[in-house]
């Protein structure tokens, strides 16, 4: 019986979803083992702690510091980032004795990552024990921290994604363009009016989901009371997941006249609300803008991270299935006038059903297990600088 492990990190949220994705899709063949890991479960609990709250403090509200965290993580020169991931291997193995430890035992006859740490500190592990190894890429962009020697397999977010890694130099026969993997449930059919009666939403008006856990509540509580006053009939609904202080902070908004409100915190039927809604304005995160896409739904993207979010945020613009909004204040309108270009909004829909990947975390798993049935082992290849 083939043992797979599937890795991420616990910092975000994107590729945690979709290792969770791929684990799913895996344990769908009953002649394979799974395990779903973590890399911070085997370090010490304060230095867990302290970083994965730093990361989603600095993401959502020090932007200048979380853009050149991910600024260093890019470099032009092909060569100056492979020797740069190498010492980042060399340099951090020592600190993760338990973590491989751990997979030792597990014995994994193949490993998939969906971060980058994992990916580099298990290289000798992996090396030593003939394992191969797959990198699947959470966003449209290819950050040079995912540039490695000796990978079995790429999982691309698109042709785009697999032309960078193709000017980088890694060999076209390990790319395979799956798309992001996204939960299981976003590749079996669903209806509008089958998930607005599910959750109570109203069947005869228009309904605008923001995505709002990630953004900084000042713009989110302006975006909310723009579009509250509109003239516009219609169901406004955010989801601030575990962000409470947006959820504080837009608490004492009203509908308005003739658009309706509703606050949601942490909720499990984000796709049943992708499904109900006519437009969803979301920062342009790899897993969120890969989970509208696969459900056709349009997208009004907004306040890009530089860099990767800029690339995914670009991805959907550039594909015909959205548009990207880099200043919030500009959403409250286009969305209205979007809203009043039906046949807008259905090419926008016809769009994204070209690009969408619903089945992504399956064409994954089918690769990695077909590679293993039929006796693939680690790769030794280079990257053609």
């Amino acid at each position: 019986m083939p043992r797979i492990i599937v890795l991420y990190v616990s910092a975000g949220t994107g590729h945690i979803s979709a290792a969770k994705a791929v684990g799913a899709a895996l344990e769908k063949y009953p002649d394979v083992e799974v395990k779903v890991d973590d890399l911070f479960n085997h370090i010490n609990d304060v230095a867990r702690k302290t970083m994965v709250t730093g990361y989603n403090e600095i993401s959502t509200n020090a932007r200048a510091l979380y853009t050149m965290l991910h600024s260093s993580l890019y470099k032009e020169d092909t060569e100056k980032a492979l020797k740069s991931n190498q010492r980042f291997t060399t340099l951090g193995r020592p600190f993760v004795h338990r973590f491989e430890k751990s997979v030792a035992e597990f014995k994994p006859d193949a490993i998939i990552n969906t971060m980058q740490f994992p990916f580099h500190l298990l290289q000798y592990y992996a090396a030593e024990t003939n394992t191969p190894e797959y990198a699947c890429i959470t966003d449209v962009s290819v950050q040079t921290s995912w540039l490695r020697e000796n990978v079995t397999g790429y999982f691309a977010a698109s042709n785009l994604t697999r032309d960078v890694l193709l000017a980088r130099g890694v060999d076209p026969d390990i790319i395979h363009v799956t798309g992001i993997p996204v939960k299981l449930e976003i590749a079996e059919p669903k209806t509008p009016a089958e998930a607005r009666q599910r959750h109570d939403l109203p069947l005869d008006k228009p309904i605008i989901t923001i995505f709002g856990g990630g953004v900084a509540t000042e713009r989110i509580r302006y975006m909310v009371e723009a579009l509250l006053k509109a003239d516009q009939p219609g169901l406004l609904t955010v989801v601030a997941g575990r962000n409470t202080e947006l959820v504080e902070a837009l608490n004492d908004l009203k509908s308005g006249p003739k658009m309706d409100f509703r606050l949601l915190d942490y909720i499990d039927y984000v796709d049943d609300l992708v499904v109900a809604s006519d437009l969803v304005v979301t920062k342009p995160g790899g897993l969120i803008t890969s989970e509208v896409l696969a459900r056709n739904t349009p997208l009004v993207v907004t306040d890009p991270v530089e860099g990767q979010e800029e690339w995914n945020g670009d991805f959907v613009c550039g594909s015909g299935a959205g548009i990207q909004l880099r200043i919030p204040e500009l959403v409250p309108p286009a969305v209205i006038a979007l809203l009043a270009q039906p046949e807008r909004l259905d090419k926008m829909r016809a769009q994204s059903k070209l690009v969408g990947k619903p089945r992504a975390a399956f064409d994954v798993a089918e690769i990695v297990v077909n590679e293993l049935k039929a006796g693939v082992t680690r790769r030794t290849n280079t990257i053609k600088l």
